[in-house]
């Protein structure tokens, strides 16, 4: 299986912090946050990464190169421009292939175990959801006792839960999708096709989209290293 993280977004919420330096690079805990994701991804046995830049990409391939001194081999899918997420997937599906492959956004963290999402979802995406975070109370999209991702509750067992930015998507979610499509509408047309399932984390994660966030969380692994 491949993964694909995203890192090619201008980290507009993260300024003065992405001024010079692309999100995916700011540091916490001692590490960068890719790196925390390549390992994670390393530990599940998946090595064949593709990463999107735009702004200030260079500064994340001279980095990482072609990923050999983190056991991976890395693709770079190159946009210039930054695409909106689901058209920068698309852009990326002749290095991604055929069969379904992970996503990551570059701009969260967690201590989820990649090994745990299925290699062969039954859908066309199953989403990873987490609890909602404090800056985000109501949530994303509603998960069912059967595993089914909705947009709208199907009934009142189902749980309003947010999108943790991990999934496993087949690569017919994007084929038809132009370069200015977001992900979410894409999720959200497909969730309506009966074509969505997911699985809820309930480890650690944060969405790094403040500074405040990110020193937050640079004090948290510092405290537990």
């Amino acid at each position: 299986m491949k993964a694909m993280i995203l890192a090619a977004g201008l980290g507009t919420r993260m300024r003065p912090l992405t001024d010079h330096t692309p999100k995916p690079l700011l540091r916490a805990g001692g590490k960068t946050l890719i790196e925390y994701h390549i390992d994670a991804l390393v530990r599940a046995g998946i090595r064949d990464l593709v990463i999107n830049t735009a702004w200030l990409g260079e500064q994340i391939e001279a980095a990482l190169g072609d990923g050999r001194e983190h056991g991976v081999h890395i693709q770079w899918s190159r946009e210039g421009q930054p695409l909106e997420t689901a058209g920068g997937i698309r852009r990326a599906l002749p290095l991604l292939g055929e069969a379904p492959f992970v996503v990551v956004n570059g701009d969260i963290w967690t201590d989820f175990d990649f090994a745990d999402l299925p290699q062969t979802p039954s859908a066309e995406a199953h989403l990873l959801l987490v609890e909602n975070p404090p800056q985000h109370p109501h949530g994303d999209f509603w998960l069912a006792d059967n595993q089914q991702v909705h947009d709208e509750a199907p009934d009142v067992s189902a749980r309003r839960l947010t999108f943790s930015g991990i999934g496993v998507y087949h690569p017919a979610l994007f084929a038809r999708c132009p370069d200015e499509a977001r992900l979410a509408p894409l999720l959200r047309d497909a969730m309506a096709q009966g074509a969505v399932t997911g699985s809820v984390h309930r480890g650690r994660w944060y969405d790094i989209g403040t500074p405040a966030r990110l020193a937050a969380l640079d004090q948290q692994l510092k405290e537990t290293s």
